[in-house]
């Protein structure tokens, strides 16, 4: 039975294939012939819009011909009136006008003669005929009988000399063509008529000729007083309409027919024979306008032959047709294979899913476990932070700090997967705060001094002062990006420097217009000198030719210019807005060679095995840095050449920090330098123009004004006053230190040094001996450096670390800015006293915060679940603040932050505000703990009712921001 039912349904779906491919055979003829109609219809009325075309230019021409000869009728009828009315005796006779009329008569093809009518009323009519030697006539050549008025024919051209004496007005038609010309001052026109000597259909124009002058806006009783006569002609309107249709091309494919059809209902022929309706269903009128506003005229135009039907709507349809049949046939073909492709696409279907479930099950896994990883290594580190704390002889702080070091690391590592593992998910956004860009890269620096300084190389940081101090953006994913290039460039760079800057990107780019292919030192050529020194801020070439000392000395000049014009007020408004960073990272590491350079941004791609080797890494940093880069609105790139170094360049949109922001850059944005030092001068002793540079920018903000010079000889000589400087006679203008680099220093001529200085102390050159310090760049050129320096400071160079450096050596601890503040006593001076609850389920992370929460002075009370909580902070509470956990068993942190919400809302309203206990329910500030060290959740956070996070474990300077917006900006009443 079951193999029956399958045949069955096979026979069924059979029969539904046949059912539509004849439905399909049917539609396809259906279309065709569809078509067809279409396309016929769209020739025709393509021929129509041809034939209207064709009828219309001949309308326009034989209107324009037409008035042609009016216009020359017009002229005649000047004529007539200069030389026969307004001269006197009358210039103008019979012979005269006879002759004129001959010799212009190629101007008037069309007309067969021209006569004048003089208008003569009774009471002058025999002492016209008097003059004239004749009697005046009628059409029938008979004497006329007594009139109002009549118009005998005076001049006559010679071809209708037969008309002379015949008075005009004695023809019922004539008469009713003069009355109507006199009184609009317009050529009229009789009804078509035969000529008597061409037997061609024709029509009399007749035209008023007036005394003198009307204005245009004369009456008719005025025209009819002002009139003086009559010129007429008989118009060949059969010749004219001959002549125009040999002129024109095409004039074989239609016919056609001129009418006057004044009487509608009876139109009478003038040119063409009249065929009977419905002869051709295809014609077109163009109505005619002759100027004579009594009648009206049309032409009408058809094909003389019917238009043949076009051969494309004939042979398109078909091969439509034979194209529907192919289809047809093609898709009667593939149906048979459909149940097997169906069954396949099911099975593929099926196969997708899967994927997509073990793709979501290992970015949840991947989730999951870095958090449990993560949360047990913020133990270990907030415990390592603990046992640091503590009275530890030197090996176990080195073993303690070792361990710190390889738990960050781990943490890096780990927030790195997750960071790619965001990215791809579409996850990943950029927070705009405002943030000091400078601080983040003397962090950064910092970061990598002891590497740096173990290595011996120059690793040195440059920002152009057009950069705005504070920036809105993402700091944490900035400095995430800064920290990955400058670590990668201090581990593949043995020698020379790493050297970061900061520009905008406006300024770079006026400097590459105006220094196109400039390279500017010797790495222009193939082969260079093993002592060949570049101007660069080690002396070793970069990868990078633009980024020499004069390119360097070009940007600085192009800031101080683009200064000036900014300060006048003329700040673009894009400008005014938004700030494009171009930021380098320049090394003279072992570069990347040519075949690994495009797959440098790819994920966990290193250029070799021997890189990862030799050097470490999972080769993930550069592709979250690439990713980070774009989402911030900009590019990264990068040029490398093996043994040479490598310079990473990337660009970054960031706004300005308005100053209605509220933020308190003092506090919690930059880092707060002295002000003492403001005014200061000192002298600088540096070989390298570019590192010179680097000095003097974080000298330039800490406000000491500095020279730099070549060598130590300039130095003194400047010292004195010898080249033009200072000198004695400007007290407390003088320089107060003495900066000298490693190169030029030699442990050989440091007493000479000093009893130069002396000596010119002595001699009144300077009033007093100038501080010596001493650039390094290892720690081990500390014993090589000689004893009469009064300070050694190590590099990288950091403005904090030089400040810290001055106040010691100058004896300036009391002269600190009022605004410096130690972070430690002022968050013991916020903590010292306040009643803390820390809510989180795991103990040892308790135990970390609680520890770290006491070391400020916090009364500390810890629980494990968010229904504890609950229970302790049922209003009224003895609590200031609340550090909550986001992920725990039974209730997490953020419904536990919704239900003590809803808590503090409920027992405000049900309070009484007469017994004070309104006052008694505040806002708990409650901040989230998580273990995201990078980015926080944030807007989870605001939804559920939290005022801010913290990370895990704790940092000083990030609490410190977390608490203080709190606990200083309100008071708590009842906390002590």
């Amino acid at each position: 039975m079951g193999l029956g039912t399958v045949a069955e349904g096979d026979k069924r779906w059979w029969w539904n294939r046949n059912v539509i491919m004849v439905l399909w055979m049917m539609l396809s003829v259906g279309f065709c012939i569809g078509l067809h109609c279409h396309m016929r219809t769209e020739s025709l009325r393509k021929a129509g819009e041809t034939l209207t075309s064709m009828c219309e230019e001949r309308a326009r021409m034989l209107q324009e011909q037409f008035a042609v000869s009016v216009n020359h009728v017009h002229a005649l009828a000047i004529l007539v009136s200069t030389f026969h009315y307004q001269k006197n005796p009358p210039a103008l006779d019979q012979v005269t006008f006879a002759n004129y009329a001959a010799r212009t008569s190629f101007e008037r093809p069309l007309l067969n003669g021209v006569a004048y009518a003089q208008r003569v009323v009774h009471a002058e009519r025999e002492l016209f005929e008097n003059q004239q030697g004749w009697m005046i006539k009628t059409m029938n050549r008979e004497p006329s009988p007594v009139q109002d008025e009549y118009a005998p024919v005076i001049y006559s051209q010679e071809t209708v000399s037969y008309i002379e004496a015949l008075d005009m007005m004695s023809g019922e038609e004539d008469r009713e063509n003069i009355l109507r010309a006199r009184a609009t001052g317009k050529a009229v026109l009789t009804r078509p008529f035969r000529l008597l000597e061409s037997n061609h259909l024709g029509v009399v124009l007749t035209f008023p000729v007036y005394l003198s002058g009307l204005p245009d806006d004369a009456t008719a009783e005025e025209r009819v007083k002002a009139t003086a006569g009559y010129l007429g002609g008989a118009f060949d309107v059969e010749s004219l309409v001959e002549n125009l249709l040999h002129q024109l091309a095409g004039n074989q494919e239609i016919v056609v027919n001129v009418y006057d059809v004044t009487n509608a209902s009876e139109p009478l022929t003038m040119y063409g024979v009249h065929l009977p309706d419905g002869h051709m269903s295809l014609s077109h009128v163009s109505m005619l306008d002759f100027g004579d506003p009594f009648r009206k005229h049309q032409m009408k135009c058809r094909y003389r032959k019917k238009p043949p039907v076009s051969l494309s709507s004939i042979t398109t349809p078909s091969g439509i047709f034979v194209i529907c049949m192919l289809v047809g046939y093609i898709g009667y073909a593939a149906w048979s294979h459909y149940d097997n492709v169906k069954e396949d696409f099911r099975k593929m279907e099926e196969l997708k899913k899967q994927a997509e479930a073990a793709d979501v099950a290992k970015s949840q896994f991947l989730a999951t476990v870095s958090h449990e990883i993560r949360t047990p290594m913020n133990g270990v580190l907030g415990m390592l932070d603990m046992l640091l704390d503590t009275d530890l002889n030197l090996t176990q702080m080195d073993y303690a700090q070792t361990a710190q070091v390889c738990g960050r690391a781990l943490i890096s590592l780990i927030n790195e997967v997750l960071d790619r593992a965001k990215i791809e998910a579409g996850k990943l956004e950029i927070e705009s705060v405002p943030f000091d860009l400078r601080s983040i890269l003397d962090d950064v620096i910092s970061l990598f001094s002891a590497k740096s300084r173990e290595k011996g190389i120059e690793l040195a940081v440059y920002v152009s002062d057009r950069v705005p101090t504070i920036l809105t953006g993402d700091p944490g994913r900035f400095r995430q990006i800064i920290t990955n290039l400058v670590g990668n460039s201090v581990k593949f760079t043995e020698r020379g420097h790493v050297f970061v800057q900061v520009h905008l990107a406006e300024h770079v780019k006026m400097v590459i217009d105006a220094k196109t292919g400039l390279n500017g030192h010797a790495n222009e050529v193939n082969i260079t000198s093993a002592t060949t020194v570049f101007s660069t801020l080690s002396g070793l070439e970069v990868a990078n030719s633009r980024n020499t000392c004069e390119s360097f000395k070009m940007l600085l000049s192009h800031g101080a210019s683009l200064s000036c014009t900014f300060g006048s007020g003329s700040v673009p408004e894009s400008i005014a807005d938004k700030v494009t960073l171009m930021v380098s990272v320049e090394d003279t590491g072992i570069g990347i060679p040519v075949h690994a350079q495009d797959r440098v941004f790819a994920p966990f791609m290193q250029a070799d095995s021997s890189t990862s080797r030799n050097y470490g890494g999972t080769g993930i940093g550069l592709s979250i840095s690439k990713c980070l880069v774009e989402l911030m609105g900009g590019k990264m790139n990068f040029t490398s050449r093996p043994h040479v170094g490598s310079t990473f360049t990337f660009t970054a949109v960031l706004q300005k920090c308005g100053k209605s922001s509220g933020v308190d850059t003092k506090r919690s944005l930059s880092e707060v330098l002295p002000t003492c030092f403001r005014g200061m001068r000192a002298i600088l002793v540096d070989r390298q123009p570019v590192r010179a540079a680097v000095t003097k920018y974080h000298l330039r903000r800490l406000g000491i004004i500095t020279e730099d010079v070549r060598t130590i000889n300039e130095a003194l000589h400047t010292l004195s006053g010898q080249n033009g400087y200072l000198n004695s006679s400007q007290p407390g203008k003088q320089p107060s230190i003495f900066l000298i680099e490693k190169d030029s220093w030699d442990p050989k001529i440091d007493f000479h040094i000093r009893n130069q200085l002396l000596q010119r102390k002595e001699a009144g050159h300077i009033e007093d001996v100038p501080k010596v310090v001493l650039f390094l760049t290892t720690e081990s050129d500390k014993t090589r450096a000689g004893s009469h320096a009064d300070s050694i400071i190590v590099k990288p160079l950091r403005a904090s670390t030089i400040a810290t450096c001055f106040q010691q050596m100058l004896g300036m601890g009391k002269c600190q800015n009022k605004d410096i503040v130690n972070n430690s006593a002022s968050l013991r001076g916020l903590l010292d006293g306040k009643n803390i609850l820390v809510v989180d389920d795991n103990k040892v992370n308790l135990r970390v915060a609680a520890a770290a929460l006491k070391k400020y002075g916090a009364k500390v009370e810890c629980v494990e679940s968010g229904k504890s909580a609950l229970s302790l902070l049922q209003p009224p509470h003895k609590f200031d603040a609340c550090f909550m956990d986001v992920q725990m068993p039974e209730m997490d942190g953020f419904e536990a932050t919704r239900q003590i919400r809803i808590m503090e809302s409920t027992a405000y309203k049900e309070a009484s505000p007469d017994d004070g206990s309104v006052m008694a329910i505040r806002h708990l500030p409650i901040l989230a703990m998580t273990a995201d060290v990078i980015q926080a959740t944030y807007e989870e956070c605001v939804k559920c009712g939290m005022d801010g996070y913290v990370s895990k474990p704790f940092e000083e300077a990030q609490l410190y921001q977390a608490v203080a917006k709190f606990v200083v900006s309100q008071q708590i009443p009842g906390s002590s």
